[in-house]
This record gives C-alpha cells, sequence and structure tokens, in this order.
C-alpha cells in the first residue's frame, strides 16, 4: 500500500523518532573522526559520502562529531519523499535527484548548495544500485565544487540485515556500532577523464574497506 498525503507524514514522523531512539541506545565508537572534528569545527564544508545500505544511522554519526547543517540528496524515486520528510523531523534538507534519475536537477541543486557553503550528503550507489558501486556523479560535484569527499561507514554488532538490494543494515537496541571515517579526498578541477575514473575507483575501494573495517570490528562477517 503506497503511503500518501497525512499517512506519509505520520509515517516519517514515527520513523524518525524510532530511528533516534535507537541511536540513543547504541554505544558508540568513533574511528578515524578527529580530522572531521576540526574540519567542522572551522566551518569548512565538504561532501559525506557513504553506502545506500550503511545510511540509516549516519546522520547521527555526523551529529556527534559536531555537524549540525547538511544537504542530503535523495532519490526521486516514491521512497525519496519519505525520507526527505523523515530528515526533515531532525532539521536536515533534502534536495531531490541522484546519480541518475533527476540527475541534473539533484546536480545542479547540490551544486548551489555546495557553492553557497553548505556540506552535502550523498549515497553514490544509490537509489536503486548496484550495491557498493560508485556512479561517478559524486567525483563530478567534487571536482567542480571544489569541495573534498568525505566517506563514512558503519556496523552494528547486533543488527538486522534485510534482503533488499543495497543490504540495509539497522542496529538493534542497545548494541555497539562502530563509525569508521576515512580521509578527505580531492579531486582537482582540471583533472582527466582517466584521472576522474581512476579517482572514482580509488574512493569505492575506500568506501568498501570502511564498511569491512567496521564490520571486523564489531565481528560481523562482510561479503
Amino acid at each position: 500500500m503506497r503511503l500518501e498525503g497525512r499517512s506519509l507524514r505520520l509515517a516519517a514522523r514515527l520513523a524518525a523518532y524510532l530511528i533516534r531512539g535507537i541511536s540513543a541506545t547504541l554505544r558508540w565508537e568513533e574511528v578515524g573522526d578527529a580530522h572531521v572534528r576540526q574540519r567542522i569545527a572551522a566551518g569548512k564544508p565538504f561532501i559525506l559520502a557513504f553506502w545506500h545500505g550503511r545510511g540509516v544511522m549516519i546522520t547521527e554519526a555526523y551529529r556527534r562529531v559536531g555537524g549540525r547543517d547538511i544537504d542530503v540528496l535523495i532519490s526521486e524515486h516514491r521512497d525519496g519523499e519519505f525520507i526527505a520528510m523523515t530528515l526533515a523531523y531532525w532539521g536536515y534538507s533534502a534536495i531531490r535527484g541522484s546519480t541518475r534519475r533527476g540527475a541534473v536537477k539533484g546536480g545542479r541543486g547540490m551544486l548551489k548548495a555546495a557553492l553557497s557553503g553548505r556540506t552535502l550528503a550523498i549515497t553514490p550507489d544509490g537509489p536503486r544500485g548496484p550495491r557498493e558501486v560508485l556512479q561517478k556523479g559524486v567525483i563530478d560535484l567534487a571536482r567542480i565544487s571544489g569541495l573534498p569527499i568525505i566517506p563514512v561507514s558503519y556496523s552494528a554488532r547486533r543488527a538486522k540485515r534485510f534482503s533488499s538490494w543495497d543490504g540495509f543494515l539497522l542496529p538493534r537496541l542497545a548494541t555497539r556500532i562502530v563509525v569508521t571515517w576515512g580521509e578527505a579526498l580531492y579531486i582537482p578541477r582540471d583533472a582527466d577523464e582517466v584521472l576522474r575514473t581512476e579517482l572514482q575507483k580509488q574512493l569505492e575501494t575506500s568506501m568498501i574497506d570502511l564498511r569491512k573495517q567496521a564490520d571486523t570490528r564489531v565481528g560481523r562477517q562482510y561479503d
């Protein structure tokens, strides 16, 4: 059944409270977060990149390192409106589009936000995969805007892993969660296609490694 209007808003509110409630019970551990905290404290924006399946706790992880305002790229698929509403309850803004559908619209919105000094968030394997295959949109955005890309992932000792295309991972109450932050990656504005492709692969590998590191630290098997 497709939710609309008031029912959709109610569902988004419940999801926002549920996720925030779960996060409050978790035993958090951050790895590699010092440079992110320093960047946020200095008021320097960046592009936050994380896999679609490891996204539900990222806004809370961002808040825990001092982040407040952020613009999140949300797909124009039917579930995008629900996610945008959920983010709104946490005080975050959504820009509609994706690395594929609505890419031009989303890209323009993200670039406008970047040039105005906003920190951005993007799932470069969304909205429909393939899982953990990085689309080039985030590379182009970083090159044009001049903002660095900072990858992040997380894993939880006890969690529900859904059978969705992205392997969506939802931590269970009061479990241990590890957030792994990667180093900032800059994309030169004059980077040619060969270099952009190399950096795209480098970022993809880094993001997969961060997810595996988090999984290993909590004793979760990864694939």
